[in-house]
């Protein structure tokens, strides 16, 4: 009787509300919705039923809803309220949530579906709590589906290193938001953060400093380490790809190993592999050869992008002249495509595809395994000669997907391209329709959208969060609802539902209301 009771009261209010409401509060929102009548009655009387190959879905399912409602959902069946979770290959990527009153059904094209509908209805389950415990969720019905497969975020950890609680959490989110890519950047100039078994001082030596402190104690991820990320992120439908950077930012792993390196300049010292020396290639063969096996993904990401920053001294070497030679390499930047070309030849002999920056565009990669990033904003011509050239493309253009660039033009510590910025809103309103490129090419070359956090400007965990949160929202309505649905104002009224939630996770986020709530983490030596 008292949760009937509860049930007619909270209905009143509920009722009041939705009738303002023309969206249902999830981020990203969903692709086709409406509301009907009633209302779904969500506490501890509530079971949860579901095929054995949901088990861990389901699972997921009520470990995240408890700890984010205090809801503890049951398995036992005989309960006159449940949530029903089911499969359905006609969906055709795409998931169904239906709520009616003392029934929710989750149906997907496979597993990782059924997970983004469960994730939907914990939104849900959050924006209606009504007491403690408790949740009355109107009937919505929502069949919905991503506009881009590939949803994407990259963490530079050679810069700043998070460490495995940071990047559960940000991978928590991830999967709060169907974010369905980590690019996880393990190696730059700064530091090596990955541990290699057959070559150990790439960690202990390569991974001391930091961008802001040198001499830093040496950070880095032990490989059960990685293996345990991998595995989390899994849980959360995420997979994770790591970049190995090469022939270029390679500073740190030549601290470790100097005799593999090709020099650099007076601004980037040491800052290339020896790309003359044929025990180059061995070596950095048997160093992808360990990480390969570390990440399932079967995708290895070989940088190749700033080249030109440090390899003056190749001009002078001997060994590289002898290669030109040998080669036929006209110019550095021939020997800087043979380079990738060999390496990439090592990935795809490991049965892994090869990724890069939009500087390789014109390699000659493997078409079909090989995925071009490309970031630079200012050089549309790179974006559209990687699409001539037939490569699939992730889009993460600096302007406005570098979550490093500053939000405002009011903010101190950050960076900005010729001024400009990258706010909530650009983050947002991003259309690959404004870009001046011709539509001469294959559609479906264009794998989705990712943001890059370069950690320049990262000093500690506050400024993680200040860069990345409320943006990894605003990406992920980009990348996931159809453009003709999208309207920022819209957006904003639901992302302040959020807000809260990030407050309740210890997230020192940007506050785009209010922008003095929480101060821009400024680094000051």
């Amino acid at each position: 009787m008292k949760r009937i009771m509860l049930l007619l009261l909270v209905t009143i209010l509920s009722t009041f509300l939705v009738e303002a409401q023309q969206e249902p509060p999830i981020i990203p929102l969903p692709a086709d919705f409406s509301l009907n009548d009633g209302n779904f009655l969500l506490d501890r009387e509530v079971a949860i039923r579901f095929p054995n190959e949901l088990a861990s879905e389901a699972a997921h399912f009520r470990q995240e809803l408890f700890r984010k409602t205090g809801i503890p959902v049951i398995t036992r069946s005989g309960t006159d309220s449940r949530i029903e979770l089911g499969l359905d290959p006609e969906l055709t990527d795409a998931y169904r949530l239906s709520i009616t009153p003392g029934l929710i059904q989750v149906i997907g094209a496979d597993p990782d579906q059924v997970h983004h509908g469960l994730v939907s209805l914990i939104q849900l389950a959050e924006s209606y709590m009504s007491d403690k415990q408790v949740a009355v969720i109107p009937s919505w019905q929502i069949e919905d589906r991503a506009g881009y497969g590939w949803r994407g975020l990259m963490l530079d950890e050679s810069r700043y290193f998070f460490g495995v609680e940071k990047v559960k959490q940000i991978l928590d989110y991830m999967s709060y938001y169907k974010l369905n890519r980590l690019h996880w950047h393990l190696t730059d100039s700064p530091g090596w953060r990955i541990e290699i078994k057959k070559y150990p001082k790439l960690a202990l030596v390569g991974g001391i400093g930091d961008h802001h402190d040198p001499n830093k104690p040496s950070a880095f991820y032990t490989q059960e380490e990685i293996k345990e990320i991998v595995r989390y992120a899994a849980e959360r439908k995420i997979t994770v790809i790591p970049e190995i950077d090469m022939p270029g930012h390679a500073t740190a792993a030549n601290r470790a190993y100097p005799e593999f390196s090709g020099g650099g300049s007076a601004a980037y010292p040491e800052f290339t592999f020896h790309p003359g020396k044929e025990a180059t290639y061995t070596y950095l063969t048997e160093v992808l050869q360990e990480v390969n096996t570390l990440f399932p993904s079967a995708m290895i990401h070989l940088g190749g992008d700033e080249v030109s920053f440090g390899n003056e001294k190749w001009a002078s070497d001997p060994d590289v002249k002898r290669l030109m030679q040998q080669e036929g390499l006209k110019d550095l930047k021939a020997v800087e495509d043979y380079f990738i070309q060999r390496m990439a030849d090592s990935v795809l002999h490991m049965g892994s595809k090869v990724l890069a920056w939009d500087e390789m565009a014109d390699a000659t990669l493997s078409k079909s395994e090989s995925i071009i990033f490309w970031w630079r904003h200012d050089r549309p011509e790179q974006l559209e000669l990687a699409l001539k050239n037939g490569y699939a493309t992730v889009v993460c253009p600096r302007i406005p997907y570098y979550f490093d660039f500053v939000q405002e033009d009011f903010h101190q510590f950050g960076r900005k391209w010729a001024g400009a910025t990258a706010p909530l809103q650009a983050a947002y309103e991003f259309s690959l329709d404004d870009l001046p490129i011709s539509s001469d090419f294959d559609k479906d070359l264009i794998l989705g959208l990712q943001a890059n956090l370069w950690t320049e400007t990262v000093h500690n965990s506050q400024r993680i969060d200040f860069l990345l949160f409320p943006r990894i929202a605003a990406l992920a309505e980009a990348a996931w609802t159809p453009a003709g649905a999208k309207k920022f104002a819209d957006f904003m009224l639901r992302l302040d539902g959020h807000l809260p939630r990030y407050e309740r996770d210890g997230i020192y986020f940007y506050h785009p209301r209010q922008p003095e709530y929480h101060p821009e983490p400024v680094y000051r030596p």
